[in-house]
């Protein structure tokens, strides 16, 4: 797979392009349907999209607006080729395609610094083993009980119901 093709279901892929244009050009990359026409794809979601000077992340510097903010593992972060780009930047996260493969054609003046991962969460886990893990494993409360308790609580919301009722009728007459 090339750096610029985005496979069908791709998620948590961050491309990092340092932009070789003037200024202005750069600021109206931000526009709805430009960043599309500088990376030669269409439908791009404009959330997904960072347009910005290096200079203003200041001390954070590249290398920890990738680590800290976008969550991509140290291994990951070439901390001197990061600190080499200067200038304008264009950061796309593969959720920009929502989920659609196409393969980026990008403009001359656009140039792919890196390729980054985001680091996933591992929702994996070991078997319960304790007994409130089992199932049926809750104390069975006898159906009298259960009726009981409904009718208690019924007739309190029934009780409290009329109450301000009463009130209201009491101060509407007073």
């Amino acid at each position: 797979m090339s750096d610029l093709t985005l496979s069908a279901g791709e998620r948590g892929v961050i491309r990092l392009f340092a932009l070789d244009m003037r200024p202005e050009e750069a600021k109206f990359l931000r526009e709805p349907g430009a960043a599309d026409q500088v990376l030669g794809v269409s439908g791009l979601d404009p959330q997904q999209i960072d347009v910005f000077p290096v200079s203003d992340l200041e001390d954070l510097g590249l290398h920890g607006y990738l680590s800290e903010g976008c969550g991509v593992s140290e291994d990951q972060l070439d901390r001197a080729r990061l600190e080499a780009v200067d200038g304008w930047v264009l950061v796309l996260r593969s959720a920009a395609l929502g989920g659609r493969a196409a393969t980026l054609i990008p403009d001359p003046r656009l140039r792919l610094v890196g390729l980054y991962t985001e680091e996933a969460t591992n929702w994996s886990g070991g078997p319960l083993e304790t007994e409130s893990a089992r199932p049926y494993s809750a104390p069975r409360v006898p159906p009298r009980q259960q009726r009981a308790r409904a009718q208690r609580l019924g007739a309190t919301i029934f009780a409290v119901v009329m109450a301000v009722i009463i009130g209201g009728v009491l101060w509407l007459i007073l």
